[in-house]
């Protein structure tokens, strides 16, 4: 049976692909394409070489699906502390859509990205606490990824409202012809170090820039709220 989301509305929408409340499980999501974002449009917006690609290597649905299931293979249940567990397919007036964990608060309320905590409370000590686990247990696992940028992180509170968990809700997997996993130990060690290092860059940009008065942006300044935010691709 194929769901109905048409007339439903997107809590957040990143630049290929939308992103509802599961009609029929409150604590899952469905990432569905943009309707008036086609494979074929994405493909052309590339350009030659990537233009000669085939349509599926497009498909950040079929991407992301894959990632997180060789994840999950590799790691077992530890890797679904730092990233969203996958419930695969489900078929839906929008097309196909791939169903993952919502995350959400202790109070239900959709957790909001790293970008919009730091700016409207700062790096408190339990988030900058939660931070330095999540980079450990990122360490420790050796996640591919291409940059881990502060809208597609999400915080996760407790009854107390302290950050209790960094989750990744985007942005997984290695856009490198030769897979992650093939590279030497060395090698993954350094890309994985980068990444973190950036991480961390980007929290000391932001408190930066909030320091100096300046605005923060639209772009990751999502929460649950305001659908029309912008935090998932």
């Amino acid at each position: 049976m194929s769901l109905t989301l048409a007339d439903e509305q997107a809590f957040a929408q990143g630049g290929n692909r939308l992103c509802f409340v599961h009609p029929e499980h409150a604590d899952r999501c469905i990432k569905v394409r943009r309707p008036d974002f086609t494979l074929e449009d994405l493909r052309r917006k590339k350009g030659f070489p990537k233009s000669l690609l085939p349509l599926h290597y497009f498909d950040d649905n079929r991407e992301e699906h894959e990632v997180i299931t060789g994840l999950a293979q590799q790691h077992g249940e530890p890797v679904f502390e730092l990233i969203s567990r996958c419930y695969g397919f489900e078929d839906s007036d929008l097309g196909p859509g791939l169903v993952l964990e919502l995350v959400r608060d202790a109070d239900g309320q959709i957790s909001q990205t790293l970008k919009a905590q730091i700016w409207g409370e700062g790096y408190t000590p339990d988030c900058q606490a939660a931070v330095e686990h999540f980079c450990q247990q990122w360490r420790s696992l050796q996640i591919p990824s291409r940059d881990l940028l502060l809208h597609n992180l999400l915080v996760q509170k407790d009854s107390e409202g302290k950050v209790r968990r960094i989750v990744v809700i985007d942005g997984l997997g290695s856009p490198n012809l030769i897979p992650f996993n093939r590279l030497p130990a060395p090698l993954r060690a350094a890309k994985v170090e980068r990444k973190l290092a950036n991480l961390q860059q980007r929290i000391e940009q932001t408190l930066a820039k909030k320091a100096r008065g300046e605005q923060p942006g639209y772009h990751g300044m999502a929460t649950a709220h305001h659908p029309q935010d912008n935090h998932k691709g």
